[in-house]
């Protein structure tokens, strides 16, 4: 073996000795960096009060067919002013309705031919019309829902849905859940940490997760999806889910 030959295999050795030494402190660095790494727990907090609505939304309206658009929109005109009579008998005052635009639109039906092939038709317009009234009395507005019934029975052409009751400071009563969900999570944290022989720590993070307003007596998964607001019952329950994570101190 010659001299240039020699100085390679050893300068390769050194090489490789170096290269080794560098991984191996490499190593050694990132498993000590794992090791010392912060442990956490995550959990979910949640709280829950009752609630009552406070102020209700109620549509109602008049839709009519006639042959023509003039007609139409002749006859839908003729009608409104009786719905708000009705409910003006009801009790309620002309500042709690709101008109929304007059609509007129091609009236279709569907008919069948000779050879029973069915297809939409036109026949005349329809003319639509809707009054949104809004009230914080709502066992006024309940009794007038229930009144329409017979009102349309007595052959007045009026639409209408079911009342939508509203809570109007869902924000308060949010913050308010806040901070009893946070304890919540806090107690859940300390039920896992005393089965792990470990201790809570400080909070790392929080977040908000789902919000509900729901029917006074139902029920629903704790869980950060989604959330729900009820509108159809006076009577709820205000609910609020957080994800909060801890350090974990042993």
């Amino acid at each position: 073996m010659n001299g240039d030959s020699s100085r390679a295999l050893i300068i390769l050795g050194a090489l490789l000795a170096l290269g080794m030494s560098v991984a191996a402190y490499l190593l050694g660095s990132q498993t000590k960096q794992i090791g010392g790494g912060r442990q956490s727990i995550s959990v979910k907090g949640l709280a829950e009060k009752p609630v009552k609505a406070d102020i209700a939304e109620w549509t109602v309206g008049v839709s009519v067919v006639a042959p023509t658009f003039p007609e139409a929109l002749k006859k839908l005109r003729a009608s409104m002013p009786q719905l708000k009579q009705f409910l003006s008998d009801q009790g309620f005052e002309a500042a709690a309705m709101r008109d929304t635009p007059e609509i007129v639109t091609e009236h279709y039906v569907m008919q069948e031919n000779a050879q029973g092939f069915s297809r939409n038709v036109q026949q005349g317009y329809e003319a639509n019309q809707t009054i949104v009234l809004t009230s914080a009395d709502l066992a006024r507005i309940e009794a007038a829902h229930k009144a329409i019934v017979q009102f349309q029975a007595d052959g007045n052409p009026v639409t209408y849905s079911a009342p939508l009751f509203l809570v109007s400071n869902l924000e308060d009563v949010k913050m308010s859940l806040i901070g009893a969900a946070t304890q919540n999570a806090k107690v859940r944290a300390g039920e896992f940490a005393k089965h792990g022989d470990v201790e809570v720590g400080s909070m790392r993070s929080a977040s908000q997760g789902s919000f509900y307003i729901l029917p006074a007596g139902a029920e629903t998964d704790v869980n950060d999806y989604g959330g729900a607001y009820d509108k159809s019952t006076i009577d709820k329950k205000a609910r609020v889910v957080v994800t909060i994570e801890y350090a974990i101190e042993h």
